[in-house]
């Protein structure tokens, strides 16, 4: 069996998920997948980055365009939370896939969500499920991490993680 091709994809700010994203990848590898990153598109202007003291974006990690992601045979899709839903720079990809759903181009494809917020309780899974719709329309089925990781159970100190 052919090792499966996974593309991480990733939007950070700040650079927390551009760390989730490279952990990601070698968790993919680990396993035996044949693994791309990639990121999301920068929609906001310069100035705006400024004023929310956004950090430089990893210029040797390329853009994903609509089209690479019928190169993979999976997806780990890595990005912030913002009012329990996905980020913009998301939202205007999957805005741009609509030849890609016309010809169900993904349908059957595999994926996975990291998400992340600044507080406790701020919307990741909410995120998660606003964010499924996307998945869908394209027939790429939703692969979450359940409660493998055991850590999620205890109860010992405040940690995050999620089923989703």
């Amino acid at each position: 069996m052919a090792s499966p091709k996974i593309a991480v994809i990733y939007y950070s700010m700040y650079g927390h998920i551009r760390g989730m994203a490279h952990a990601a990848v070698e968790g993919a590898k680990a396993k035996g997948a044949t693994v791309t990153l990639l990121q999301f598109a920068e929609t906001l202007p310069q100035e705006v980055i400024a004023k929310m003291h956004g950090g430089p974006k990893d210029e040797s990690v390329p853009i994903v365009k609509p089209n690479d992601l019928t190169e993979f045979d999976g997806y780990i899709f890595c990005f912030p939370t913002r009012y329990g839903r996905a980020v913009a720079q998301v939202s205007a990809f999957f805005d741009s896939t609509g030849g890609l759903w016309g010809t169900q181009a993904l349908n059957g494809k595999m994926a996975t969500i990291i998400t992340s917020t600044g507080t406790q309780h701020g919307g990741q899974e909410t995120t998660v499920l606003t964010t499924l719709p996307y998945l869908a329309h394209h027939g790429i089925i939703f692969v979450p991490l359940g409660y493998a990781d055991k850590n999620l159970t205890q109860m010992n100190e405040i940690m995050g993680g999620s089923p989703w």
